[in-house]
């Protein structure tokens, strides 16, 4: 199965992953265009027996009243079949209604099923399911009770990463005796098989790979329990442009290995800070590649890390040291949603005037001690960034944002991130030869 899900989420999609067997990916007509979406579902999804979107809020909310980046606009841009999962809790004759309207809204969606959740009994079901016949003349696949349990603990941001729970495989077990149980999954799989015709686009922005590419530059991505935020689009147009990456545990790996340039996502190096503080060779050692110029291009979490200290609740844990600011965990978000960043100031990836769209969840503050010997890299034209005005603090050749870019619709992304691990390499080459002497 081809796991994808709607919107910039990181938590659900890797739900999706471990559930699937194979990388979730996001598919957002925000972040971007209708011909990236639909060759990243056709590319991604074939060879698969069946593709399965998971959409996020209800199925017309966007950010306008158009309904622009709606689940619905999703499943229009796919032409796919549409389940339709309602809360049928203390309604009967009214789902027919609510889901009469759906049709009505947007005749050009394609609505082929109903999944029932939160079924009190047998009498309330029998209602509802001869209400969406009789009114809708749609089937209802699936009738799911009112759970006594649910093994999916939650937490500030959702959904505790299955990476954290002790109880994912057993979760994951439970769930799906749920589906097994009270999901027609032949019914699915009938009207998953609907054939539809998608045009396969042409990729204006399509990577190619670099000319540069035999010089195979090394690139860290620190990956492990706090920092796994990351998109696989993200790792595979670096390797599609020619680098090498390599996978670091911020944790457990007592030093930081050479490399030409280092990518640190987000993720909640918050639950991870003890950990993450008493590796303190570690931090010392990304500290001083830092101070002799590595490029490193830091992610919401990634920036939480490189701070001096990182706050969760009364306690104080030491971080990477890097940026001269302490981070605060808050109680409540201090950005969330989408993001529109103006590049205003000078730094090693983009150029000015350049714009980009991204996203941000973060219920972290930055505490900023002292400007000196650094910049503010971005203009917030929408969303919060560090302090609702600017993100992006750039430091010698790193820079630390809070937004999170795609670049499955954000391609110069990953060319700025190879180009300056490329020159960085041929830097440490051009010092090799002097110092080796004639």
């Amino acid at each position: 199965m081809a796991p994808f899900k709607k919107g910039p989420d990181f938590i659900d999609a890797g739900w999706l992953s471990y559930a699937a067997g194979s990388p979730c990916r996001n598919l957002d007509p925000f972040l971007m265009s209708s011909e990236q979406i639909v060759h990243s579902f056709l590319e991604n999804s074939a060879g698969a027996n069946v593709s399965l979107i998971e959409g996020n809020r209800g199925l017309f909310d966007g950010l306008d009243p158009d309904g622009c980046c709606s689940t619905a606009e999703l499943g229009k841009i796919l032409k796919c079949p549409v389940i339709i999962i309602v809360d049928v809790a203390m309604v009967t004759r009214t789902v027919a209604a609510l889901v009469m309207g759906c049709q009505k809204f947007d005749p050009e969606l394609d609505i082929k099923g109903i999944v029932l959740n939160r079924v009190a009994g047998p009498r309330q079901e029998s209602v509802i399911r001869n209400a969406l016949h009789q009114y809708c003349g749609l089937p209802v696949i699936g009738s799911v009770p009112k759970l006594k349990e649910n093994l999916f603990p939650e937490r500030h941001m959702g959904l505790v990463p299955h990476l954290e729970s002790e109880y994912a495989r057993k979760a994951m077990d439970w769930v799906c005796g749920v589906v097994e149980e009270n999901i027609d999954i032949d019914a699915l799989r009938t009207i998953a098989r609907t054939e539809r015709l998608i045009d396969a686009p042409f990729q204006e922005n399509r990577i190619e790979p670099s000319p540069f590419a035999k010089e195979k530059p090394r690139i860290g991505v620190i990956r492990d329990r706090a920092f796994w935020f990351y998109y696989p689009e993200n790792f595979e147009r670096l390797e599609q442009l020619g680098a090498t990456l390599i996978d670091i545990d911020s944790t457990r790996e007592r030093l930081l290995s050479d490399l030409d340039a280092l990518y640190i996502g987000g993720g909640f190096p918050e639950t991870q800070a003890r950990a993450l503080a008493d590796n303190r060779s570690f931090r010392v050692s990304l500290r001083e590649k830092i101070e002799g110029g590595l490029p490193v291009y830091a992610e919401c979490g990634g920036l939480m890390y490189l701070g001096e200290n990182l706050i969760v609740g009364e306690k104080s844990f030491p971080m990477v040291g890097s940026l001269p600011m302490d981070v605060v965990l808050e109680k409540k978000p201090q950005g969330h949603g989408y993001t529109i960043l103006e590049v205003m100031g000078q730094n090693p990836y983009y150029k000015i005037g350049e714009v980009f769209k991204g996203h941000e969840f973060h219920y972290s503050k930055a505490l900023i001690k002292d400007t000196r010997g650094m910049t503010f890299t971005f203009k917030v034209l929408r969303g919060h960034g560090i302090d609702g005005v600017k993100d992006g603090l750039c430091k010698k050749n790193l820079l630390a944002t809070y937004t999170h870019l795609h670049a499955g619709g954000e391609p110069r992304w990953a060319q700025a991130l190879f180009h300056a691990a490329l020159q960085n390499r041929r830097r440490g080459t051009e010092l090799e030869k002097q110092n080796s002497g004639p």
